[in-house]
């Protein structure tokens, strides 16, 4: 039992460790909140309230995804003036 020779450390030791123990649980920390704020995030939904309906179906016929046609007859009816040609 060789209680007095120390724990072998020093004082250079117990500064070490104490600052990779801080060190560790900062990262921690800043780990689970970036977690956090990437699993938070509110995804942006089609459609919704902020974007105005005339505005999708113009990305949608510049996409291609409908004709002239369509996109005409759907834009009457949003704007309520249905054509009489149907």
């Amino acid at each position: 039992m060789m209680f007095w020779y120390g724990s072998g450390m020093g004082m250079w030791g117990g500064l070490l460790m104490t600052l990779g123990s801080v060190l560790v649980l900062a990262l921690l920390v800043v780990g689970v909140l970036a977690a956090l704020r990437y699993l938070g995030r509110v995804a942006p939904q089609a459609g919704g309230a902020s974007r105005p309906a005339e505005d999708i179906l113009a990305e949608r016929f510049a996409r291609g995804e409908i004709d002239e046609d369509e996109y005409r007859r759907r834009l009457d009816a949003l704007r309520g003036t249905m054509s009489a040609a149907r």
